[in-house]
C-alpha cells in the first residue's frame, strides 16, 4: 500500500465540520476529491494529520481551536468608509451583519472576503479573519489513492 508524504497526489474523500459538528463540507455523498499535498489546498495541519497514512485508511481527527485556521485575529476586524465601499462597488448597495463582502486585491488580479459584523452611518466593520480562525473542527479522510 502506498503511503503519504509530502507532495503526494492523494484522491480522497473527506469531511470538516465545525464545533457544532455541522458539516462545512463534505465529499462522502459525491465524487471524492483530487489535490496534491503542499499546495495549499488543504490547511498545513491538515496536511501533517495525513503524512505516512496509508491508501484505503479512514480516519477521523480533532484539530484544536486554532490549529486548522489559526487564532483569531483583532487586527483583522477593519472599519471601512462607505464612501470607500461607493467607490469600489454598486453605491446603493445595502449591507446587513454577516454579509460576505469581496474586495479587490491591491493589484486588482484576487479578491478577498470580509464579513459585516457593525454597520454605522459612515462605515462598516469587517471581519477578515477566516470563517473557522480560533475555532476547533473535525477532518474526517478516507483515502482512496495515493501516488
Amino acid at each position: 500500500m502506498n503511503q503519504v508524504h509530502p507532495g503526494s497526489f492523494l484522491t480522497l474523500h473527506y469531511r470538516l465540520a465545525g464545533p457544532d459538528g455541522d458539516d462545512l463540507i463534505n465529499t462522502f455523498a459525491d465524487k471524492p476529491a483530487t489535490l496534491s499535498l503542499g499546495t495549499g489546498e488543504l490547511a498545513p495541519a491538515m496536511e501533517r494529520r495525513l503524512l505516512g497514512l496509508e491508501e484505503g485508511t479512514h480516519h477521523s481527527f480533532e484539530l484544536e481551536a486554532g490549529e486548522a485556521f489559526g487564532e483569531r485575529n483583532p487586527e483583522l476586524l477593519q472599519r471601512v468608509a462607505r464612501s470607500l465601499l461607493t467607490q469600489l462597488g454598486d453605491p446603493d448597495e445595502r449591507y446587513s451583519v454577516g454579509d460576505v463582502v469581496q474586495f479587490p486585491t491591491p493589484n486588482g488580479q484576487g479578491a478577498y472576503a470580509g464579513v459585516v459584523r457593525e454597520v454605522a452611518a459612515d462605515s462598516l466593520v469587517f471581519d477578515f479573519n477566516h470563517p473557522l480562525a480560533g475555532r476547533p473542527v473535525t477532518f474526517e479522510v478516507q483515502l482512496i489513492g495515493v501516488l
